[in-house]
């Protein structure tokens, strides 16, 4: 049984409080060492399929924020949609961030960096509140999930390579499990199941999904 919420815990002041009881507070080990299994990933809903271990030697780091902003309803995610065109998870819903770079401080500093990047929020405007259960991908990404407060007042600017809309989801929708949908494709001759959360015309699924369940589990589950 999924709990019941108040629309008031989904503000500010209570997410807030939540975090700093829920979130890591610090980088987990599986964000920098590899060898450590990632604590999600896109199996979760698949282990009886018993797949192929994913390979820790195939895996590049990764980092993406999870942007709220405070609005008159309370939090708002900010998401992206993906340009057709891109290599990985091409047309999809994301985060911003990517790929922690040699010249990058940490998945702290490369999430901010491609934040700027693809929506043009600049760093100075967001604030780390701590992190998700680090997420590994089939395509080969080990994610580090950055949940920050992003102060009102910025500009969007999407990287028009990469970005083809950015939107928003009031987490009074995400954060309530009865908005979570578990959706199934056949991929390799298995029934293969995953989450999805349609909200408004978007498709939320896959990793992003995955992310966004771990978070609503660490947060608001029982």
């Amino acid at each position: 049984m999924s709990v019941v919420l108040s629309d008031e815990e989904f503000a500010e002041p209570a997410f807030r409080a939540r975090a700093a009881q829920r979130l890591h507070p610090d980088l987990p080990p599986a964000a920098s060492d590899l060898s450590l299994p990632a604590l999600r990933s896109d199996d979760d809903l698949n282990r009886r399929l018993g797949l192929t271990p994913m390979v820790p030697d195939e895996t590049r780091l990764a980092a993406v924020l999870v942007p709220l902003v405070t609005r008159p309803d309370g939090l708002h995610m900010i998401l992206t949609q993906r340009t057709e065109h891109l290599p990985n998870h091409a047309g999809q819903v994301a985060f911003p961030g990517g790929k922690v770079d040699g010249t990058d401080a940490g998945p702290v500093a490369a999430a901010l960096r491609e934040t700027h990047e693809e929506t043009g929020i600049a760093p100075d405007f967001v604030e780390v509140l701590g992190f998700l259960d680090v997420y590994q991908t089939r395509t080969g990404f080990r994610i580090v999930p950055v949940v920050s407060l992003v102060r009102p007042g910025f500009v969007l600017r999407p990287e028009p390579g990469e970005v083809a809309e950015i939107f928003e989801v009031p987490i009074s929708f995400l954060m309530r499990e009865e908005n979570h949908e578990r959706h199934s494709r056949i991929w390799q001759g298995h029934e293969r199941f995953f989450h999805a959360m349609p909200y408004d015309g978007h498709y939320i699924w896959g990793a992003t999904a995955g992310m966004i369940r771990n978070m609503y589990e660490r947060m608001y589950g029982d």
